[in-house]
């Protein structure tokens, strides 16, 4: 049984738009881009093909920093596969104005097999699968053998797989999906971040054995200073 959601299928047009795809020529779109730079480096004689974007607590952009980093990788050339692991707040359907009526929850449940959840999303090479309907149990079905099975099989057909996780300090799920990725972003809000709650995030994901890959500084204010080059 799904718990249902008001207007949980209705895009918000005006709140989430992408600064990669608004304006792909800001300083804050080539943070990301260099984002995306350091992690290549970072992963030089490993494996990066799934990253877990997790943070401490709600609010911080972890779901902004997956979004924005599966838009710039997809713009590489890569191909690319969101998965709104957040099955109790989901809001890529409303980042990239898609259905939210089928998706990750009904395919652990087993209502929808995988290559129908998966919707292609208007930016090239960048499909998204959905959260899907907000289920009562959602720890137990990310611990799922069928969860396991789900992220095997995407390995196959994307390039990066990117898992918008929950927050770490509140619901297991994050841990769970950090153990099976190849490595972490930990998202850090500059402005309303509590730094134990940060540290002990960071500790537990360590416990899990993750490749952390790094920390994002997320809503740092601007100094002032234009400290990068746009080309025009």
């Amino acid at each position: 049984m799904f718990l249902r959601k008001k207007n949980a299928n209705l895009p918000d047009y005006g709140q989430r738009d992408l600064i990669t795809l608004a304006n792909p020529k800001s300083p804050i779109s080539e943070q990301y881009r260099t984002i995306r730079t350091n992690l290549e480096f970072t992963s030089i004689g490993q494996k990066l093909q799934m990253i877990t974007v997790t943070s401490a607590s709600n609010g911080e952009g972890k779901s902004t920093t997956a979004a924005n980093l599966a838009v710039v990788y997809a713009q590489l050339g890569k191909r690319v596969l969101l998965i709104d692991c957040d099955l109790r707040k989901p809001t890529a359907h409303f980042t990239f104005k898609t259905s939210a009526h089928a998706g990750l929850s009904t395919i652990l449940v087993g209502r929808i097999p995988l290559d129908r959840a998966i919707q292609k999303t208007d930016v090239a090479r960048l499909s998204l699968l959905a959260a899907g309907p907000i289920p009562p149990n959602p720890t137990e079905l990310v611990a799922s053998e069928r969860m396991t099975q789900l992220l095997e099989d995407v390995r196959a057909d994307y390039d990066i797989v990117i898992l918008d996780a929950p927050p770490m300090m509140q619901v297991a799920d994050a841990r769970l999906l950090a153990n099976v990725s190849d490595g972490t972003i930990l998202v850090i809000g500059c402005e309303n971040s509590d730094r134990q709650l940060v540290l002990k995030a960071k500790e537990q994901l360590e416990r899990t054995g993750t490749h952390m890959l790094g920390l994002v500084l997320n809503k740092r204010p601007s100094s002032g200073r234009r400290t990068y080059y746009a080309y025009e």
